[in-house]
């Protein structure tokens, strides 16, 4: 899957990865490769990464949106 990251000012995550967990509206939910077609807002909380070598990288977020579509995975962050 590919996972970008991206606020109005700059792109902060661009990558390949293997798994992720955001903050949905409605509670947390974890993304994995062929995940269905989704659009979600997202709330205050942290978003978990884990890329394809294990590592993990953590974004503290006050909302947004997410979109996952083909396994790609775009994440809008509100300033």
């Amino acid at each position: 899957m590919f996972l970008e990251i991206v606020t109005p000012e700059e792109t902060l995550y661009s990558k390949e990865i293997k798994y992720v967990k955001v903050p949905g509206s409605d509670g947390q939910f974890g993304i994995l490769k062929d995940h269905a077609p989704i659009i979600s807002t997202l709330q205050k909380g942290q978003i978990k990464v884990v890329e394809i070598d294990d590592t993990e990288e953590l974004f503290d977020v006050k909302g947004g949106v997410i979109e996952i579509l083909k396994n790609n995975i775009i994440i809008l962050l509100k300033l």
